[in-house]
């Protein structure tokens, strides 16, 4: 018997060092659900933004697990693809959708984009997740009108769906070669924490709000 208690005493010690125990599974799970520029590409991925988010999290003293889902050179049609069995695996209480971007780099019809991303809101809704959108802007490589369509999609589908919008993800950092890796695209780690400072705006009034689904189990 008293094996046992030490033997339990050392894997709680073990379990606590380790930070498995900060967040449980009753914990609220925020889904990170992008491409390339969530996923930590070029760069260590616990240099990334989402893993910043998780490490602001515990040192604001909130409860909320982040997963990320993230696939690099993912489009709106991949996600919407997976987005269900995505959804039932980590049964998420906010969706941080952040899909578009590689859409808009290959000129892909903006009614095809627009339909994938209603298709994974509708999808997060009805699984009683919130949704925030992460808007996105593309250079004018199809032209002013397509540019200028691309970014207002995200802005009306927020009107439509009354969702919190991020309204440029990259904002402060486009444009800026030194915050690019040498492809002139993706975010180095130091423009992380500035994704970081962006999306916490839009997100921090979300993390107050009763939840839309009972507590998990």
């Amino acid at each position: 018997m008293l094996f046992r208690l030490l033997l339990l005493i050392v894997l709680n010690a073990v379990i606590a060092s380790s930070g498995l125990a900060a967040t449980p599974a009753t914990a609220p799970t925020i889904l990170v659900y992008g491409d390339s520029l969530s996923a930590a590409y070029g760069i260590p991925r616990d240099q990334g933004w989402v893993a910043l988010l998780q490490q602001h999290l515990e040192s604001q003293g909130l409860p909320h697990r982040v997963a990320n889902a993230s696939i690099s050179g993912e489009t709106t049609s991949g996600g919407a693809s997976r987005m269900k069995s995505v959804l039932e695996q980590y049964q998420p209480d906010i969706v941080l959708l952040e899909l578009g971007a590689n859409d808009g780099l290959r000129g892909l019809p903006l009614a095809d984009i627009q339909r994938n991303l209603v298709a994974m809101i509708e999808a997060s809704q009805a699984a009683k997740a919130r949704v925030v959108l992460l808007g996105m802007k593309i250079p004018p490589n199809y032209g002013p009108h397509y540019t200028r369509q691309f970014a207002e999609c995200y802005a009306m589908l927020a009107q439509r769906y009354h969702l919190p919008l991020v309204t440029f993800f990259l904002t402060g950092i486009a444009g800026r070669p030194e915050l690019v890796l040498d492809d002139g695209l993706h975010p180095t780690a130091a423009a992380q924490p500035m994704i970081l400072n962006t999306v916490w705006k839009v997100l921090q009034p979300e993390l107050d709000r009763k939840p839309v689904k009972p507590s998990k189990r």
